[in-house]
């Protein structure tokens, strides 16, 4: 009855298929070893950056409420020295303190303050997605090694062809190997080259939420400014 229904072969099956991954693994010969190593760094990258680039890292919403609730009453200097706390380190939290910091400092107040939310903005931006670009980097490279496996193995094979004749005995396995190592190093390269394209991708458009997100707080805090300012200026009138 097992015999019938094929469950006997099912231990055989799954041996061949581990078989099968390994091949992949370890078929490509030394261009496919250095991409099973990009793809163990683009692994560990990935994860990092997936946990990095969230909002609630980057932008934690109780420093945006507390900030917000600071602002609205008024209490510019307590918002200050709130940024300076250790939860505020973040992305947000610089961006904030370059301008509150510029604001407390500079006589144009609201005006200096916008513009320094906005150096600081851009250069906290850079480097989060230099970051990233790390992942497009890692793609980029395991596409050409995989190429590059790809014309080695070709060479090899057309070696094989040239210097050996046809009926040697060795002459077909050396052939399969060569073209083996062809196409597993192109497979290679193309499984770390996509998963990382689609996670960069992924995490650029959250980092642009987040940034967009970050640039409205900015534009809140600023508005803050510009109407305590004025009342102030009217007070004075």
């Amino acid at each position: 009855m097992h015999a019938l229904l094929g469950l006997d072969f099912m231990p055989f099956l799954a041996q061949e298929a581990s078989a099968t991954y390994l091949r992949y693994i370890t078929g490509g010969g030394v261009v496919g070893y250095v991409i099973v190593g990009l793809s163990v760094i683009a692994v560990a990258l990935g994860l990092a950056q997936l946990v990095h680039v969230r909002a609630a890292s980057l932008a934690p919403s109780s420093l945006m409420d507390d900030i917000n609730t600071m602002a609205s009453q008024g209490q510019f200097g307590r918002a200050l020295e709130r940024l300076k706390l250790a939860d505020a380190d973040c992305f947000a939290g610089r961006v904030l303190r370059a301008g509150l910091k510029r604001a407390s400092q500079g006589p144009l107040g609201p005006l200096e303050a916008r513009s320094a939310m906005e150096d600081a903005g851009g250069e906290e931006s850079m480097q989060l997605e230099q970051r990233l670009d790390w992942l497009a980097a890692i793609a980029n490279i395991a596409t050409l090694l995989g190429l590059l496996g790809t014309v080695q193995g070709m060479i090899g094979a057309f070696e094989t062809v040239a210097s050996s004749a046809v009926n040697d005995s060795g002459y077909y396995q050396r052939l399969a190997e060569n073209i083996s190592i062809a196409l597993i190093t192109t497979f290679q390269g193309l499984c770390v080259a996509i998963p990382c394209i689609a996670l960069h991708t992924f995490l650029r458009t959250r980092l642009t939420r987040i940034v967009a997100l970050v640039g409205d707080e900015c534009d809140r805090v600023v508005a803050e400014l510009e109407r305590h300012a004025a009342k102030g200026r009217g007070g004075r009138a």
